[in-house]
C-alpha cells in the first residue's frame, strides 16, 4: 500500500490530532451534539448518562436538555446498535451510511448457535413489518414476531441478565444494522423500538459498496492513523475482512509509522501534525476516545494496562486522560443535588495539572446540574459501578 516517502509520527503527534478531532483539545463552542457525535464515530449509548457527558464533556455550551432534545425531539441524533453490536447514538442524516456498512460486516459466529440465516432474515423482515407505525416494548415485539414467523422465535434460549431471553433477540443486532429497527423512547420503566423510517420519512440503507468506504474513512478521518487490527477490533471484525477493505481503499490511504510501527491514514491526513497533546480530560464509561484509540499499549500505558483495562477491554471504568494517555481512574458518587467525584492518578501531577483537574470536575457537575466535591484518593469501585 506503500507507495512513496512514509511519514513517521510520534505517538504524542498522534494523540494531538485525536484529541483536537474529538474536541477534546478544546471544547467546540459552535457544534451540535449531532455534529460532536459525527466526529466521534458514534458515542456509545449503552448506558445514556455515559453517552450525554461524552457528548457534553467536548461542547462547551451543550447540556443534557440539548442531547435529549436532539435524540427525542429534533431527530437529529438515532439510538440504535453500531459497532460491535452495542447500542450508540449515531447522527440520523448518517443513519443510511451506518446501516448500509454495518448491514454487510461478518456477523457474530457465536449467534449461529441461535439462529440460521434464514430464520434471522425472517425474524428481521417481521420486525420491520411490525415497526412500520407503531413503536412496541419488548414483550409486544415478542408477540408481533411470534405472530409473524411462529412460536419457535419465542423459546427462552438465549442466557441474559440471569435470564434468559426468547431466540428472536439473538438477531436485534442485525435488525438495527440492516435499518429495520432503532430505539424509541422509554415507556415507563420499559424500553421500546421503533422503525427508522418513523423517524426519516423514504429512509433505507444506502449501498454497500459506497457505504463501506464512507465508513473506513469516518473512521480514520476520527482514529488515524491506525490498522487494519485496529479497525476489525472497533467493529468486532475479522482481520482478514478489514484487511480487504483497506485493500479496496488504497487509492485514498497512505502509509505511515507511528513510533516506528506501521499504520494508515488518508492520503489527506497524511501531511505534518504540528500540535501537541495537552490538557487533563475527565471521560466517561465507554467514551469513544479510548475504545475506538488504537494501539492500546501506548494509549493505556504502565499502571493503566492493569487498572483502566478489564481484561484488555476499554471503557469499563472512567477514566482520566492527561496529555491524550490514560494516567487514571475517576468515580462519581450522586447524593441529591450534589456529585463526589473520586479521581485517582497513576502518576505525580502538577499544579497546574490538579487546576485543570479541578475544572473538569467542576465542568461535570455543570452538565449534571450538581454541586460537586472533587476528591484524590484510590478509586475501588468495580467497572460499570
Amino acid at each position: 500500500m506503500a507507495d512513496g516517502p512514509v511519514r513517521e509520527y510520534s505517538w504524542e503527534q498522534v494523540c494531538a490530532r485525536r484529541l483536537e478531532r474529538q474536541w477534546l483539545a478544546a471544547p467546540s463552542q459552535t457544534a451540535t451534539p449531532a455534529g460532536i457525535v459525527r466526529a466521534m464515530c458514534g458515542a456509545h449509548a449503552q448506558v445514556m448518562q455515559a453517552a450525554e457527558l461524552s457528548v457534553g464533556m467536548r461542547g462547551a455550551r451543550i447540556s443534557r436538555s440539548d442531547v435529549r432534545k436532539a435524540l427525542w425531539d429534533d431527530g437529529t441524533l438515532v439510538r440504535t446498535f453500531g459497532p460491535r453490536g452495542t447500542v450508540h447514538l449515531l447522527p440520523a442524516a448518517d443513519l443510511s451510511q451506518w446501516t448500509g456498512a454495518l448491514g454487510t460486516v461478518p456477523s457474530n459466529p457465536a449467534l449461529g448457535q441461535f439462529l440460521t440465516p434464514g430464520q434471522t432474515d425472517q425474524i428481521v423482515a417481521a420486525i420491520a413489518d411490525a415497526l412500520r407505525d407503531s413503536d412496541l416494548t419488548a414483550d409486544e415485539l415478542t408477540d408481533a414476531i411470534v405472530a409473524r414467523t411462529g412460536a419457535w422465535a419465542a423459546e427462552p434460549v438465549m442466557p441474559a441478565f440471569q435470564t434468559m431471553w426468547p431466540r428472536w433477540r439473538a438477531a436485534m443486532g442485525t435488525a438495527g444494522f440492516r435499518g429495520a429497527l432503532c430505539l424509541g423512547a422509554g415507556r415507563g420503566r420499559a424500553s421500546t423500538y421503533r422503525s427508522p423510517g418513523q423517524l426519516l420519512p423514504g429512509f433505507r440503507p444506502a449501498d454497500a459498496a459506497p457505504s463501506l468506504g464512507w465508513l473506513l474513512r469516518a473512521y480514520l478521518q476520527a482514529y488515524g492513523p491506525a490498522t487494519p487490527a485496529h479497525f476489525a477490533r472497533w467493529l468486532a471484525v475479522p482481520r482478514e475482512w478489514a484487511s480487504g477493505l483497506f485493500d479496496d481503499h488504497r487509492g485514498e490511504l497512505a502509509q505511515v509509522t507511528v513510533a516506528g510501527t506501521p499504520a494508515w491514514v488518508l492520503r489527506s491526513d497524511a501531511g505534518a501534525i504540528t500540535a501537541e497533546p495537552s490538557g487533563v480530560r475527565l471521560l466517561p464509561y465507554f467514551d469513544s476516545y479510548v475504545v475506538a484509540g488504537q494501539p492500546r499499549n501506548l494509549l493505556f500505558p504502565g499502571v493503566a494496562s492493569t487498572r483502566a483495562l478489564a481484561r484488555g477491554q476499554a471503557g469499563n471504568y472512567p477514566v482520566i486522560v492527561i496529555d491524550g494517555v490514560v494516567r487514571g481512574l475517576w468515580h462519581q458518587r450522586r447524593s441529591g443535588k450534589k456529585v463526589e467525584i473520586t479521581a485517582e492518578l497513576f502518576q505525580p501531577a502538577g499544579a497546574s495539572q490538579l487546576e485543570e483537574l479541578d475544572r473538569q470536575a467542576e465542568r461535570v457537575g455543570n452538565f449534571l446540574q450538581s454541586e460537586t466535591r472533587l476528591t484524590l484518593g484510590t478509586v475501588d469501585a468495580g467497572g460499570h459501578a
